[in-house]
């Protein structure tokens, strides 16, 4: 069953009004995951990212329809799958429940994983950035969701890097070093990313295909900023 069967499951018996929290822990694993034996993280995934999608969209004060659509194309949901989609925005605009603790929900249930919550703060840069604008506001309020997930300042300007338009990123910034960064150093932490965001990660986490943008997109900035720094630096 694709997420967005499980995500119909898992909101059919909450009204609007109820606790989107309550979905962050949903049902049993899948058939395919029981399967292979493998984690299940792809419902409360995708709960997360929509329903802070839809805390942030109250605090930039969008309205969350246009929010919807901006989900819609940063991860090219259909019309039938943007019905459910829809679904938990809708509910997660009406939960009372504050960005803080849904955040805070988030590190418990991925047993403070950071590779999990960095991939949900991902998912929000792509719907926040799919105006093509990363508005004040919108990276405020990523800013505090950073830090209620776990991550420094430094680690939140990383991440915001890879998400900047292309000709203005600053290709050090990607990469998580400075400019007086020695060579080698250079090729070894960029050895080391490559390693640790290969998009069959992610699905190997238990995290839902249909999100696999969120990786390729970002091993793809990670290996643009390499690439424009070994070309300043005549690196072979």
């Amino acid at each position: 069953m694709s997420i967005w069967g499980r995500l119909s499951a898992a909101t059919h018996d909450l009204s609007l009004g109820g606790q989107i929290s309550s979905l962050l822990g949903f049902g049993p694993p899948s058939e395919e995951r029981k399967l292979y034996a493998e984690p299940d993280n792809e419902v409360p995934f995708t709960v997360g990212v929509i329903a802070l999608s839809a805390k942030m969209a109250k605090a930039d004060g969008v309205v969350t329809k246009d929010e919807v659509r901006a989900f819609k194309k940063a991860f090219k949901v259909s019309n039938a799958e943007m019905r459910e989609a829809a679904r938990v925005f809708d509910l997660a605009k009406q939960d009372k429940t504050g960005y803080e603790t849904c955040a805070e929900q988030l590190v418990t249930v991925f047993k403070g994983d950071r590779k999990m919550l960095e991939y949900v703060l991902e998912g929000l840069f792509h719907i926040a950035k799919a105006d093509e604008v990363l508005h004040p506001q919108e990276e405020k309020f990523l800013g505090q969701v950073a830090k209620h997930l776990g991550f420094t300042d430094a680690e939140f300007a990383c991440m915001k890097a890879r998400h900047t338009v292309a000709h203005e990123r600053n290709p050090y910034e990607v990469l998580g070093v400075k400019p007086s960064v020695s060579d080698e150093e250079l090729k070894s932490q960029y050895r080391r990313l490559t390693a640790q965001n290969q998009p069959h990660d992610f699905v190997a986490r238990g995290l839902p295909k249909e999100f696999v943008l969120i990786a390729t997109a970002k091993l793809a900035a990670i290996q643009e900023a390499y690439e424009a720094i070994a070309g300043m630096r005549n690196l072979s």
